[in-house]
């Protein structure tokens, strides 16, 4: 069944550019980057996989940008990355709360100090999700460490999700914090948690449909991949028990473009009925937006 081109599409991971020379992410990773090229030479963690990254990456003027590509691809809402000393990110959601949607990155080592900067986050920045890269925290935390655990209990009490990185990360760090099935004990003792797992969790996909066969409070989002590269096993949940737990998630602009995207969306073998779920209501059902 062709991409129908008439849905307001919800993007679940975007970012606002902060301008040529940004090397946040550097800094971030800090001293878990050990190779020369991802401390010297890089524009971008994971550039070895991604090589023609987007123009609007380097952006000075992020926000348009990245709302001019919104536009012209029928992308209604896309949720960013949003923190407290992100100027950039935190004044994007302020000025176009229709189009921006803000996930907080949390850190499990800062203990209660971590679950309170989400609480905040919540009430002063609006933001409608919580955010982790397991592997990229320094130092780094399994998906089920004890460490997590006060965050993912704020996140019931908030009634938000978190979207978790799971599988072999992108840049050259160790994987071991972010293994697929770590997932498994969390959606045991977190019923009520909305888990949602980014960047593929490759190369245990098929423990992933297990396991989103299995915890009903657990979603696979296809961020970070061109479709093309989608998992045929997921393609196949979604066209069969998987309809709704699957969403759409992209790159842009951190490592795809918005055109080659919905390009590669073009040949994506989903069913009729898949389409507007896994382009949109299923995102609008996971943030607890009803299918608005």
């Amino acid at each position: 069944m062709p991409r129908p081109t008439d849905i307001g599409v919800i993007d679940l991971m975007m970012g606002i550019p902060k301008g040529p020379g940004d090397d946040s992410w550097r800094r971030f990773l800090g001293t878990q980057l050990r190779d020369q090229e991802s401390r010297e030479t890089y524009r971008f963690p994971a550039e070895y996989m991604f090589k023609g990254l987007p123009d609007q990456r380097f952006s000075a003027d992020g926000a348009r940008a990245v709302l001019l590509e919104m536009d012209r691809w029928g992308v209604e809402r896309g949720m960013i990355t949003v923190s407290f000393d992100d100027e950039l990110a935190v004044a994007a959601l302020k000025a176009h709360p229709d189009r921006f949607l803000g996930a907080f990155p949390v850190d499990p080592n800062a203990g209660m100090e971590g679950v309170r900067a989400l609480r905040r986050a919540v009430e002063e920045l609006g933001v409608v999700a919580a955010s982790a890269m397991p592997s990229g925290l320094n130092p780094p935390v399994p998906i089920n460490d004890k460490r997590f655990y006060p965050l993912y209990a704020a996140c019931i009490d908030l009634d938000i999700p978190i979207f978790v990185c799971a599988g072999v990360p992108g840049p050259r760090i160790p994987f071991a914090a972010q293994e697929v099935a770590l997932i498994d004990e969390v959606c045991w003792f977190f019923p009520e948690l909305r888990f949602v797992t980014r960047h593929g969790c490759e190369p245990w996909v098929d423990l992933a449909v297990k396991l989103l066969l299995k915890w009903p409070n657990l979603y696979y989002s296809t961020s970070a991949f061109a479709p093309r590269y989608y998992p045929k096993q997921i393609l196949d949940f979604a066209n069969t028990r998987g309809a709704d737990k699957v969403l759409y998630a992209g790159y842009f602009p951190m490592g795809l473009s918005l055109e080659r995207i919905f390009t590669e969306l073009d040949d994506l073998p989903l069913h009729e009925h898949v389409w507007e779920k896994f382009l949109r209501t299923n995102a609008l059902r996971v943030l607890g937006r009803g299918a608005a």
